[in-house]
């Protein structure tokens, strides 16, 4: 039987990585990489087809083996940074006068500045509903085209509530040949100008997409490879590139998306927090209950309805460069070694390190002239990083991706440290001092906003230069950490390994079971739309009782959907598993009930009844400190959330916490938020009535503290 290969594809700054998996035994097969084309008439698209290509040649890949191939983007986000955008007409409209006049304001959006000094120019007309004729929308498309718009945004007032106006216009522009983004398509909620301002934006690099998504589709076609190509989204799940076609900005972001999802399947980690170290950048995000946390992007300080991982950028990585006065190390970063187009000194053979002398200098007009160059013999120069600081105090060693010469980056560093007057020693700490100074408050804020309690965090390295920080940074705030095998190519496994995902959400006051029902449907018809089978979707939803708002997120895989990991682990291993996570001595972990498919491991501490639960893969699904587990049937379980509803309940001074809860029920793990009762037991009723038979059911409430 030949293999069946699923092949993921991560565009980053520097390099295009591809790589190809058997999608039976999710063992890796083949790599490459190739230089990302920013340059090239096709753009990054070009990149892809090159290590896509390159990955089936050399490691001698038949197109009809690939079941599978994803791949992550830049072009939405490098388009918005460079203002490579589209000029948007608005049309918008109403269906009575009052609402006419709202909207009418509303939708006159002025030009999306982009921080750049470039802008989305914007052209906003208004026609009444009882105006929208074809012959009316005509001549308004008309207009605007002639003042060079390229893209029109159909926005109507309440249009999530009935899209017939906005697809009456969209079907003129249509039939003009004009490219045309829907409002109400972009989202579910009300708001009409902020749902009108993420349907400008995603029609402003509709034009650079669509040329980016048929280029690289055409290729991997013409290659002989005939599925469908799937993209990363920027809350870390896939869409078919037809959807990608309606809604490219939910790309934004996907190359932090596609890291994170492949430390997750890599380090089955439940919590903590993923830490993605590039050449020039470092993205920072929390992983929360074995998923990563999303929230609305902001470009450029504008608040959009796309969803995407809360990321924090820092401009200090492993190749940033350092500035420094006679009293140490001033600062390290923003600019990197990659962007002055100089070599790290780590990575330069340690026979070409001869007479160095320090220079400093400005990397580009109008940067400090203070950046750290070494001047060898030969007349090149080098520069000092983060990376060679870390390979000199041996925080990098040889299993590490950036490990280079040390004795290098030490020779090198010799005219700096007597520049400071200080041991080479000395000066790499400074270096990683002030680095990790800018790094520490960052992940600080992100548990307070999430509620991570310490003994839950772990630090989750992946990207080719995450030896150079995390190690570092984990010692000085006291953390554990984690680096999964290929953590260079971590991006690739994630786009190869990631699930099809999608999102709808609605504000709906005092929602009945109808209404979710109704959501979860819609929510998982997109999920097919975008690529994923129908049998393996979940559906995940929450609602928020102050806003009313409803959000189902559902997530499933495609066609070829990957057979389940061998080696699952035994109670002995699951046991171990268990207690490492809980940093507790062996004795104090206990067994407290398993499932064919779950097994519930607690410890009593200083902070109340921890608890973990572990599934047939290794992964840690919940992970809790303050919880109850309660072993139930299919006919009693809404008897005993009853009893934990009040049993459980945690008084504060203004407010009453309730508990989360999750239910083991077979090869499911559900889990439920609200501190609306009848909210949360209509949830559960919606999920549970869909599960057949007399199950045995393990339900675990779980005390939230602040």
């Amino acid at each position: 039987m030949s293999r069946r290969v699923r092949i993921g594809i991560d565009v980053g700054g520097t390099h295009t990585k591809a790589v190809a998996i058997d999608n039976d035994s999710q063992e890796i097969i083949g790599k490459s990489s190739v230089k990302t084309t920013h340059d090239h008439e096709q753009g990054v698209a070009e990149g892809v087809v090159n290590s896509f290509l390159k990955v089936l040649a050399e490691y001698k890949i038949e197109p009809e083996e690939v079941v599978f191939v994803a791949h992550s983007t830049t072009q939405a986000t490098n388009a918005l940074l460079e203002g490579d955008v589209a000029k948007i007409g608005i049309i918008s409209t109403a269906k009575n006068g009052v609402e006419g006049l709202l909207a009418k304001f509303q939708t006159n959006l002025k030009d999306i500045d982009l921080g750049t000094g470039r802008s989305i120019h914007i052209l906003s007309r208004y026609l009444p509903a009882k105006q929208l004729t074809d012959e009316a929308i005509g001549k308004m498309i008309d207009e605007l085209v002639a003042e060079g718009v390229e893209v029109i945004v159909a926005s109507s007032a309440f249009g999530v509530d009935d899209l017939s106006c906005e697809e009456h216009i969209a079907k003129i522009a249509k039939e003009k040949g004009v490219q045309v983004t829907l409002a109400s398509e972009m989202t579910k909620l009300y708001g009409l100008s902020r749902r009108t301002r993420t349907a400008t934006i995603n029609a402003s690099i509709l034009p650079k997409m669509l040329e980016t998504a048929n280029s690289t589709e055409s290729s991997v076609r013409s290659s002989g490879v005939d599925v469908p190509l799937m993209i990363m989204r920027g809350d870390g799940g896939l869409m078919d590139v037809v959807e990608m076609k309606k809604r490219p900005v939910l790309t934004m972001l996907s190359g932090p998306a596609a890291s994170v999802m492949g430390a997750l399947m890599y380090l089955r980690t439940s919590n903590g927090i993923y830490f993605e170290v590039g050449g020039t950048s470092t993205n920072l995000g929390v992983i929360k209950n074995g998923r990563p946390v999303i929230d609305y992007s902001e470009i450029s300080g504008h608040k959009t309805y796309v969803n995407s991982l809360d990321v924090r950028v820092l401009g200090v990585a492993g190749g940033s460069m350092i500035r420094v006065s006679h009293s140490g190390v001033k600062d390290v970063g923003p600019r990197s070694a990659h962007i002055a187009g100089l070599e790290y000194a780590v990575y330069t053979p340690e026979e070409e390190i001869v007479d160095p002398e320090l220079e400093l200098f400005a990397p580009k007009e109008g940067d400090p002239a203070d950046y750290v160059a070494i001047k060898l013999a030969s007349g090149k120069r080098v520069t000092i990083t983060n990376s060679c600081a870390a390979n000199v105090l041996g925080y990098v060693t040889e299993e590490d991706f950036s490990f280079g010469y040390p004795n290098s980056a030490r020779k090198a560093m010799l005219p700096l440290a007597e520049y400071l007057n200080l041991t080479v020693e000395e000066v790499a700490q400074q270096i990683l001092g002030k680095a990790v100074e800018k790094i520490v408050p960052e992940i600080e804020n992100l548990a307070k906003k999430y509620h991570l309690e310490k003994n839950q965090m772990t630090l989750v390295g992946v990207g080719g230069g995450v030896a150079s920080l995390i190690k570092y940074a984990a010692q000085k705030m006291d953390l554990s950490y984690k680096i999964p095998e290929n953590a260079e190519v971590i991006s690739s496994i994630g786009v190869a390994l990631a699930a099809v995902q999608d999102v709808v959400e609605r504000i709906v006051p005092s929602p009945t079971k109808a209404d979710i029902q109704s959501i979860k449907q819609e929510v998982t018809n997109k999920a097919i739309e975008s690529g994923a089978t129908e049998a393996s979707i979940e559906v995940h939803i929450e609602i928020d009782p102050q806003t009313q708002k409803i959000t189902a997120r559902a997530s499933g895989a495609t066609a070829a959907q990957a057979a389940e990991l061998d080696g699952a682990p035994n109670e002995e291993e699951a046991f171990d598993l268990a207690v490492q996570d809980f940093r507790l001595p062996k004795e104090e972990v206990k067994l407290i009930d398993k499932t064919d498919f779950f097994t519930i491991f607690g410890a009593s501490n200083n902070k109340g009844n921890g608890i973990r639960v572990i599934d047939k893969k290794g992964f840690i699904r919940v992970q809790r400190e303050h919880a109850q587990v309660v072993h139930t049937t299919m006919s009693s379980y809404l008897e005993q959330v009853s009893k934990l509803w009040d049993s459980m309940a945690n008084y504060q001074s203004d407010i009453i916490l309730r508990p989360d809860y999750y239910f083991c029920v077979g090869p499911r793990l559900l889990d439920f938020s609200n501190t609306d009762f009848q909210q949360l037991t209509m949830l559960i009723d919606i999920e549970m009535s869909e599960i057949m038979g007399d199950e045995e059911v393990i339900i675990i409430a779980a005390n939230r503290f602040i």
